[in-house]
């Protein structure tokens, strides 16, 4: 079921289905909730699933700018108090893991567990911010040859081809994201604070999934975090 609640000014579209243990799915940069409709169709056999577009992403609207991560993590607070959950467990994925720990920080008593997909608990390094603000001017000068070079360096060369059909349906899905949107996201991660001692605080499981071949957020960042979470 489709549905939408507001916050700061801005509707905040969602999608909720099944019943059962809840399952908060967050999506990342560029990205909608529409990336999760193979989980969504899966899990919601035995689980209540509930995936959201962020600010500026989707269907959402924009919020002030920048959307930093705390921001878009009080817009998910608040699809979630809308529909009246009490506990979940949140999964988000590359930048959506970002606003997730944002969340985490603010919200953590309301988690059971928490997943980060292919993303980290780190703040952005100098030269990622610099990379940022490089991003931005690409974005304002040609947002849509960003988005068709961007996506497909978020894969493996040698899968590529193999996943084209993938690659071109996240680029038709992430080509509906203004430019506004993007600009705003990019800013709030590059303002986000680093949350590893988070993970050394938060009483609940912390699952990390990461890939060997990610170029974005290699593995090697992402060994030195597992080892923190208590549980």
């Amino acid at each position: 079921m489709e549905k939408s609640v507001e916050y700061s000014g801005a509707k905040i579209h969602y999608s909720v289905s099944g019943e059962g243990e809840s399952l908060v799915f967050l999506h990342g940069f560029t990205e909608s909730k529409e990336m999760w409709e193979d989980f969504e169709s899966y899990f919601s056999a035995t689980h209540q699933v509930i995936c959201i577009d962020l600010p500026g992403h989707g269907k959402s609207g924009m919020l002030s700018c920048p959307h930093t991560m705390e921001a878009m993590a009080e817009a998910v607070a608040t699809v979630l108090q809308a529909e009246e959950m009490s506990r979940h467990l949140l999964t988000g994925h590359s930048m959506g893991g970002y606003v997730s720990l944002a969340y985490a920080r603010l919200h953590s008593k309301k988690l059971s567990g928490l997943v980060l997909f292919h993303s980290s608990a780190t703040a952005d390094t100098p030269e990622a911010k610099q990379n940022r603000d490089r991003l931005i001017k690409v974005v304002k000068a040609n947002k849509l040859g960003f988005i068709n070079d961007f996506i497909p360096s978020l894969f493996a060369p040698r899968n590529r081809a193999l996943y084209a059909g993938e690659i071109k349906k996240l680029i038709t899905q992430s080509n509906r994201t203004s430019g506004k949107g993007i600009i705003a996201a990019l800013q709030g991660m590059k303002q986000r604070e680093d949350h590893t001692e988070l993970l050394r605080e938060v009483p609940i499981p912390v699952l990390f999934i990461a890939g060997k071949q990610d170029s974005r957020i290699p593995v090697e960042r992402i060994l030195p975090q597992i080892a923190l979470p208590r549980e």
